[in-house]
């Protein structure tokens, strides 16, 4: 049994909650049980420095823990001068899964960024901002639609993540930190609405898993994603 009493298979509780922060141009406060994010994305009406003059735009993420989003107060990475490295491979993750499904061309010589801070973290912190960001920006790509900034959205798919783990040998979808502290497998996955691969995150904390074991993994992240693509479809309809 496991600590949430759920079933392998079955995920936390997920709430997607739209325009919840008001000047940004699209913004959503996702909860996947209790951990909880809230992810706006903000328009730059020009590209980074590297990009200008390249007839496309960009779109990137950064991420932060709020200091008791923890059970114990962490202190804010602005103090020490850099994100950590656990911070900066997070908002890679957010920004690659956010561009996978993005037609940059079509967005122009602008940039969208995708700020996503943890306001609550019980495990799957990165998988929660990645199914809230991808709301984000279409509500903030669908807010350009309507001023004529664009004429079409630019998106060509949906993108969501999850986690999967091996726990006392049993595989399971969606780790809570209980469950996330203890895994002898710890696994992330970004899949597309149509069912792309956009990232596979797999570490062995103990024995090293087997290929079985990852089929295994993918699956259940597959049914996991499928019913979080279903939710973001429902709350931007």
């Amino acid at each position: 049994m496991r600590p949430s009493k759920r079933a392998a298979d079955e995920l936390r509780p997920v709430s997607l909650e739209r325009g919840v922060a008001r000047y940004a141009e699209g913004s959503c406060l996702v909860k996947f049980g209790d951990t909880h994010v809230l992810c706006t994305a903000s328009l730059e009406d020009k590209p980074p420095m590297w990009l200008r003059g390249q007839g496309r735009g960009w779109i990137t993420a950064e991420y932060a823990m709020l200091p008791r989003a923890t059970a114990t107060r962490t202190k804010r990475e602005v103090t020490s001068g850099k994100p950590s490295g656990r911070t900066q491979e997070i908002q890679r993750l957010i920004g690659r899964s956010l561009r996978a499904v993005v037609d940059l061309a079509g967005l122009g010589e602008r940039q969208i960024t995708v700020d996503c801070d943890v306001l609550q973290a019980d495990g799957g912190t990165r998988t929660a901002a990645v199914t809230g960001a991808w709301v984000a920006l279409h509500d903030c790509l669908r807010w350009m639609c309507g001023r004529s900034i664009l004429k079409t959205s630019p998106i060509r798919d949906q993108v969501a993540a999850v986690s999967c783990g091996i726990t006392k040998g049993l595989a399971v979808l969606d780790l809570d930190y209980a469950e996330d502290s203890t895994a002898e497998t710890d696994a992330n996955f970004v899949i597309t609405g149509r069912g792309g691969l956009v990232e596979v995150q797999g570490t062995a904390e103990g024995a090293p898993f087997t290929e079985a074991q990852l089929t295994e993994l993918l699956v259940l992240a597959r049914s996991g994603v499928a019913r979080l693509i279903e939710l973001q479809k429902r709350a931007v309809a």
